[in-house]
């Protein structure tokens, strides 16, 4: 991890930008589908003209891919229920109900789709 040389932080506070090292381990950046994680980063905190702002640079970055996890408890009644309704089996039933987030009705439609006219 690298810091900010003091001659460095002098020549932005002339600037008016005040500058401050922040002694950080990791950043981890998270976005819908993937966590940017940076460890031992170079950070920064600046403030000019009333706006803050940190500046991250350096360091060794990986890239994680998050997993959804479906919190939905699926129930072996709604499964059987769904698989009787549709003509399918049990698994393909089951895989309706989770991509339906346990919703009985709109499992059925997912299945009745896929067999078509």
């Amino acid at each position: 991890m690298k810091k900010i040389s003091q001659k460095d932080l002098k020549n932005l506070q002339r600037m008016g930008i005040k500058a401050e090292n922040i002694d950080a381990i990791r950043v981890i950046i998270e976005t819908k589908d993937e966590n940017i994680i940076i460890d031992s980063p170079t950070v920064i905190r600046t403030s000019a003209m009333g706006q803050d702002a940190i500046m991250v640079s350096g360091g060794q970055e990986r890239v994680e891919k998050k997993v959804v996890q479906s919190n939905v408890e699926i129930k072996d009644e709604d499964i059987k229920f769904v698989a009787q309704q549709t003509g399918k089996t049990e698994v393909e039933a089951k895989d309706a109900l989770i991509k339906a987030k346990g919703d009985i009705a709109q499992a059925i439609l997912i299945l009745s789709e896929q067999q078509g006219p």
